[in-house]
């Protein structure tokens, strides 16, 4: 034991912290790339939403302001829940069957929050929501994956509305992809919440 270490002074751990935190990233985007080649090998359609989502349409203006996100976010029509669910499994994913929303680990061992996060197409998360989810056919391709399209992953976040929720919508106001013109095109409860966000994009 190291006697003139100060008292509470958190040690170096084994793995370098900055490896385990590249790692990190790393690996969600692997998961992203598995879960999606793996539906699109069997055609079923998908799109992603989410955080990666938001990082892909903010890539497409500055790559730079993209926020990494340890999510991995999926909307699939409930129909293609069954043949998504053998694409997923043969990629290594393990349906959860227990959590709500529908979780596919990744691996027996995997944790819910390292998962995949499956939303069902059409229908509202919650009660209370303004709008439904999208559906998969309200998706782009953007370098090989389906995206939600914008103005559908803007509702999701408004009806969403979580610290996380704002913070990615304030970053597609930052790069120019929001502004006062959306109001118009959302529905009554959701344009406020997108008014606050865009006379107060520093939160």
């Amino acid at each position: 034991m190291d006697t003139n270490q100060p008292a509470g002074e958190v040690q170096e751990p084994a793995l370098d912290v900055f490896q385990r935190m590249f790692r990190a990233v790393e690996l969600v985007q692997e998961r992203l790339n598995r879960a999606c080649e793996a539906l699109r090998s069997a055609q079923i359609p998908y799109a992603v939403i989410g955080g990666n989502a938001v990082a892909a349409w903010v890539a497409t203006v500055d790559d730079g302001a993209v926020r990494n996100t340890r999510d991995v976010d999926l909307l699939l029509e409930e129909s293609d829940l069954p043949r998504a669910t053998v694409a997923l499994e043969q990629a290594g994913f393990v349906r959860d069957q227990v959590m709500d929303p529908i979780i596919f680990l990744d691996g027996p061992a995997g944790k819910p929050s390292q998962g995949l996060h499956i939303l069902l197409a059409g229908r509202k998360v919650k009660n209370e929501y303004a709008t439904a989810a999208p559906h998969v056919e309200q998706a782009v391709e953007l370098n090989q994956k389906r995206i939600v399209e914008l103005a559908a992953l803007v509702e999701m976040k408004l009806n969403s509305y979580r610290d996380k929720d704002r913070t990615h919508l304030r970053d597609l106001i930052q790069v120019g992809m929001l502004d006062p013109d959306w109001l118009a095109r959302l529905p009554a409860p959701l344009a406020p919440r997108l008014k606050a966000l865009l006379d107060n994009p520093e939160g």
